[in-house]
């Protein structure tokens, strides 16, 4: 049975009036489970009306009240974290584990949110000049918008909601259309934890309810995470209207493993970061950089033996290392890719095109894969897979393993595992990505950190969650104040300075 899903517009569920939809499939079966209304122009301009109304008296609560809605939020989805996580992994295709991760990772960024009273203060300078005081405060924007992908459809729409409300502003999302009922079910726990109708939003769509939000001149800012062509596109366009924008793209995140780092445990981390999820993570670790051919060698049998024996099942199945791909036309891009891999001369040592799962044999379905010998020149080196596939590329010395993440057009994470304090120090100095792991993975910076990527991997000035979530979600009033005695000065014609 196919379940007729909706959008949450004005505290409650709201159906769509386009008449269009996109199916929602269970990964693990291929089966379409639920429609998914996609709204038109004008049910967004509604959407945003609605909001606007609802962010006037939500400003007003002070941020300790609001601060209460989300600590009420937090304990709420927690009560409910299994149910979220087989609804989550039913939609994507993530084992429950990692669903429940997803989850947990967004609640961490709600509970940094909880602290707004404090990351609201402003500054204050007594007697800057004589007699004149200067202050600072932070006021919301008014109507912000998120528009979130596929990967992870708990983690990020709470790193973009939690704090834009949390200083005042109303929050529209438009969540993937791939797995909406996680974010749906999200907005009616915030109206259960005391939200005010219409303070937070769901309208589904696509590239239309997108261009809606771009172009509509109450939406004062536009986060989003997916491609990076995506991402330059939103956000030259939010530019062009007028609207704040932080913008995420693309990966492709190398591994440094220098001669004296523990291959064993390279060798772990090698198989978490680049399959876990299926490799359908922004930040999977998808390039492998030994350096030296005995490293190289030691690696690659090491990962071998590990990826042919990765377990791939249904996502509830709890013996799965990783689950299946979100959609059929996931499947043949990252097979596309495995293809191009062959035909441009690198080694395909783990090939898991073949893989099918018994029961399940109209999954999206497909084995971890493994290539040597890959070089820059290579599109699959190039360009993002967003799969199951590690590529190994040897580098001969340091400097060499150094440029490799560095030129890329990527810059979103980088690890390095070396058990020298001194490499490692020169290597986060030198890199140029926005987020690095020293002996760690999966450099994800915890909640009151920020999260960004550089290069093409993010677009706008500000990152997402920490203090620049605050930064980006608020913007400064300064006053400048004097109280006169009552004597008369007359007029002054030159510009004021604090001698």
């Amino acid at each position: 049975m196919t379940t007729e899903l909706h959008h949450f517009v004005a505290g409650k569920p709201a159906p769509g009036t386009s008449g269009r939809f996109a199916d929602v499939f269970d990964p693990s079966t291929g089966a379409v489970q639920a429609r998914v209304p996609l709204a038109a122009a004008d049910e967004v301009r509604a959407v945003v009306g609605d909001a606007a109304r609802a962010q006037r008296e939500w400003a007003a609560w002070n941020p300790q009240r609001r601060a209460r809605v989300l600590m009420r939020f937090l304990d709420l989805v927690r009560s409910e974290e299994d149910s979220l996580a087989r609804l989550l992994s039913s939609e994507h295709g993530k084992t429950i584990p990692d669903a429940r991760g997803d989850i947990q990772r967004g609640l961490e960024v709600v509970e940094f949110a909880i602290g707004i009273p404090h990351l609201l203060k402003g500054e204050y300078s007594d007697n800057a000049g004589t007699g004149i005081d200067v202050y600072s405060m932070r006021q919301p924007l008014g109507v912000v918008a998120g528009i979130t992908p596929f990967n992870f459809p708990a983690m990020i729409p709470l790193w973009k909601a939690a704090p834009a409300i949390a200083c005042g502003n109303a929050f529209v999302l438009k969540p993937s259309e791939r797995d909406p009922s996680v974010p749906l079910r999200l907005a009616e726990l915030f109206v259960e934890a005391g939200l005010p109708p219409g303070v937070f939003s769901v309208v589904n769509g696509d590239k239309e309810a997108v261009d809606a939000l771009l172009t509509d001149p109450r939406v004062e800012a536009v986060g989003f995470v997916g491609s990076s062509a995506i991402a330059e596109y939103i956000y030259s366009t939010a530019a062009t209207h007028g609207k704040r924008a932080q913008c995420f793209g693309g990966a492709k995140n190398h591994m440094i493993v220098m001669p004296d780092a523990d291959l064993d445990q390279v060798t772990d981390a090698l198989i978490g970061a680049g399959y876990g999820s299926a490799g359908e993570r922004c930040m999977a670790i998808s390039v492998a950089v030994p350096l030296g051919q005995a490293t190289a060698d030691a690696l690659v049998e090491r990962l071998a033996e590990r990826v042919r024996t990765l377990k791939v099942g249904a996502s509830h199945d709890e013996a799965a290392d990783f689950g299946p791909l979100v959609t059929a036309e996931a499947v043949r891009r990252v097979r596309d890719y495995i293809d191009i891999g062959v035909a441009e001369g690198a080694e395909l040592v783990v090939d898991g095109r073949g893989l099918t799962v018994a029961g399940y044999e109209n999954g999206f379905f497909l084995g971890g894969c493994l290539f040597d010998k890959v070089t820059p020149e290579m599109r699959i080196y190039r360009e993002e897979i967003f799969g199951p596939v590690l590529s190994i590329v040897r580098a001969e010395d340091y400097e060499a393993a150094l440029r490799l993440p560095s030129e890329h057009e990527y810059g979103n994470g980088v690890a390095i595992f070396t058990r020298d304090g001194d490499t490692a120090r020169d290597f986060t100095t030198r890199v140029n990505t926005g987020m690095v792991g020293v002996n760690m993975p999966i450099p994800v910076p915890i909640a009151y950190h920020t999260f960004g990527g550089w290069k093409r991997s993010g677009f706008g000035d500000l990152n997402q969650h920490g203090p620049d979530s605050i930064r980006f979600y608020t913007k400064t009033k300064t006053v400048t104040s004097r109280w006169p005695s009552g004597t008369k000065e007359g007029a002054s014609f030159v510009i004021p300075t604090m001698k």
